[in-house]
């Protein structure tokens, strides 16, 4: 579509503007609009599905709605499947869909098609949008379309999260003095849904030497609120404890809450640990993977404060092989290990053996004994 250059000015990329403004209702729970050669379709997230909506998309749907999942949650639905597919939905049963989509003790009730081009876009753009990764996916005739939805293509949600983190950008920065030393926040804006990221300089690095840098995806409920179940905000306080002890480093605080999935899933994940759920299992029961985060923006962050050579303080093997891959040059890469509790030993277990993670689970247990 040839738009007056001005427009163009205005908006900046409008392939990018559009997977944002698309990420915005899905967020607020309206539908949008999926343009491909495949044909058009809307895209609802089933979390936001009511009665109501059944009713108005039932006349549009003409029998040929879907409902797209991604291949965790079809694992969980008792298929062995390593992408995502749709069931087919004659109907618009709500109770149908959130039995499928949500609930512990469901299994597949029909075959399985193959995720479709638009499908996978529905699934991307529900992963950008931080909501649970299962939409109603509705075809359009021409006679159907609805010119008042946003519309994105196919084309520009596979492409954002690449052209999104070259958006990366500082919009403020100052000193902060913090208990264990003085420090200097940065803040970026720009990258995945123009969440806001923040790197604090601790101390004053040599830049001309490997800097210690941790990237630290932030956890509410660790971080500020010391929850025992998890070890993050013991690794972020220790963290910026070392760096001031050892020369300064950087930390950046990263907006990927429960590892990507956003802080309304990982509360809904906590809510089946609490019956008895490992995290992994819990997250797949909602349709997640191991891992959803992306650390590509990160080395952005580091390009743009002047640092090239690192010692990586982490556990996660995955931080390793994304800071290389993005080609920040990594001498050396420590252990973060915070204090085991009894209600966290068996979530870093989880994390060792089956994320990779190098944690010495057995000496945070021995450690565990003697607190005792």
């Amino acid at each position: 579509m040839n738009r007056p250059q001005n427009v163009v000015r205005l908006l900046g990329n409008l392939e990018t503007t559009a997977v944002e403004r698309a990420v915005s209702e899905l967020r607020s729970g309206r539908p949008v609009l999926i343009e491909s050669h495949e044909g058009d379709v809307i895209v609802l997230a089933v979390e936001a599905f009511e009665i109501e909506l059944a009713a108005q998309l039932q006349g549009i749907a003409l029998g040929k709605a879907r409902l797209v999942l991604p291949a965790a949650r079809l694992r969980r639905l008792g298929l062995d499947r390593q992408a995502a597919g749709s069931f087919a939905l004659p109907e618009l049963d709500r109770d149908r869909i959130e039995t499928l989509a949500l609930k512990l003790d469901a299994k597949a009730d029909a075959p399985v098609a193959a995720a479709t081009v638009v499908d996978k876009a529905a699934i991307e753009l529900a992963a950008l949008s931080l909501i649970l990764p299962a939409l109603i996916v509705v075809p359009l005739t021409a006679a159907a379309r609805i010119d008042a939805l946003v519309a994105v293509t196919v084309e520009a949600v596979s492409a954002y999260r690449k052209s999104a983190t070259k958006t990366l950008h500082i919009v403020s920065r100052a000193p902060v003095p913090l208990e264990a030393a003085p420090t200097e926040f940065v803040v970026f804006r720009g990258g995945e849904g123009l969440r806001d990221q923040v790197a604090i300089v601790v101390g004053e690095p040599d830049l001309s030497q490997p800097v210690p840098v941790r990237l630290h995806s932030a956890c509410l409920t660790g971080d500020l609120f010391g929850s025992l179940k998890c070890d993050c905000g013991d690794q972020l306080r220790g963290t910026v404890r070392f760096m001031a002890e050892n020369g300064g480093g950087i930390l950046l605080y990263l907006d990927q809450e429960g590892r990507g999935n956003g802080l309304a899933n990982k509360i809904r994940a906590y809510k089946l640990q609490s019956q008895g759920w490992d995290t992994y299992d819990a997250d797949e029961v909602l349709g997640f993977d191991l891992d959803q985060r992306r650390f590509d923006f990160a080395a952005e962050m580091l390009n743009a404060l002047g640092v090239k050579r690192v010692t990586l303080l982490t556990n996660n093997p995955e931080k390793i092989g994304a800071v290389k891959r993005a080609g920040i040059e990594i001498t050396s890469h420590e252990r973060v290990i915070g204090r085991p509790t009894a209600e966290n030993v068996l979530y870093l277990t989880s994390k060792r053996d089956r994320a990779g993670h190098l944690i010495d689970v057995e000496a945070l247990t021995a450690r565990l004994s003697v607190q005792d």
